[in-house]
């Protein structure tokens, strides 16, 4: 049978200040874990939530905890009480934005990159500054 040092409560904090839990958790579980129980989790109403496990990052004691580590490795002795709800937060990657494509290959965006950097070093200015 488990003790109580082997469980830990945890909730996590998102970055909006609200909080999903706190729940139960073995000290043997993984990292993954916690990560996926969150984006069970997640609240409908927020925007902007994890699609899946690898859009999420959670931090412990100013660390971030990876994956295929667990939570008795991750506890920190200053930081986990005994018997307390430990606190880890949420950050949430977002989703990469799609850049317009400029039709250049990478041949002409190499060239031009390089016409840039002769131009400077030779301190020929083509472009302004918008203010």
């Amino acid at each position: 049978m488990a003790s109580v040092q082997d469980q830990l409560e945890i909730k996590f904090r998102l970055t909006d200040g609200s909080d999903i839990g706190p729940k139960t958790f073995p000290a043997a579980t993984s990292v993954a874990t916690l990560k996926e129980s969150v984006v069970a989790q997640w609240p409908k109403e927020k925007e902007n939530g994890p699609r899946t496990v690898k859009d999420v990052k959670l931090i412990s004691a100013g660390k971030i905890l990876e994956n295929n580590k667990t939570l008795g490795e991750c506890q920190s002795p200053l930081c986990d009480i005994p018997g307390g709800v430990t606190t880890m937060h949420v950050v949430v990657q977002p989703p990469p934005v799609e850049k317009e494509s400029n039709n250049r290959t990478k041949a002409e965006q190499m060239c031009l990159c390089h016409i840039i950097i002769h131009s400077l070093k030779r301190g020929q200015h083509y472009f302004q500054m918008k203010e």
